[in-house]
């Protein structure tokens, strides 16, 4: 018999060695991502600025201002992380506002 080719045993050894680890890969050696938690958007971020962004929509003195408009009805903001789209990497607040505010569909 050729050794180069594997067996019939050999294959199902195999095969049964890994079945056996399969429930050991969860305790650890296979790892875990887990997302960051985004950073508050600071109120010196050049687009916020150019956005005139508010962490408090009531606070607003903006002319272009529509009462109720905020970022949690926003539909660049996503409520699971606090994310906008137009400030990637960072999280506003639901209550927030800026100019590029549109209504979420």
């Amino acid at each position: 018999m050729n050794a180069s080719v594997p067996s019939r045993r050999q294959f199902l050894i195999k095969a049964a060695l890994v079945v056996a680890a399969v429930p050991f890969a969860g305790s650890g050696l296979v790892g875990t991502a887990f997302a960051q938690a985004l950073k508050p958007l600071p109120a010196d971020n050049p687009t916020a600025i150019a956005l005139k962004y508010v962490d408090d929509a009531a606070k607003t003195k903006e002319p272009t201002f529509k009462p109720g408009s905020n970022c949690a009805n926003c539909q660049f903001f996503t409520a699971a992380s606090g994310a906008c789209t137009l400030f990637p990497g960072f999280a506003v607040a639901a209550k927030g506002w800026c100019t590029a505010w549109a209504k979420k569909a």
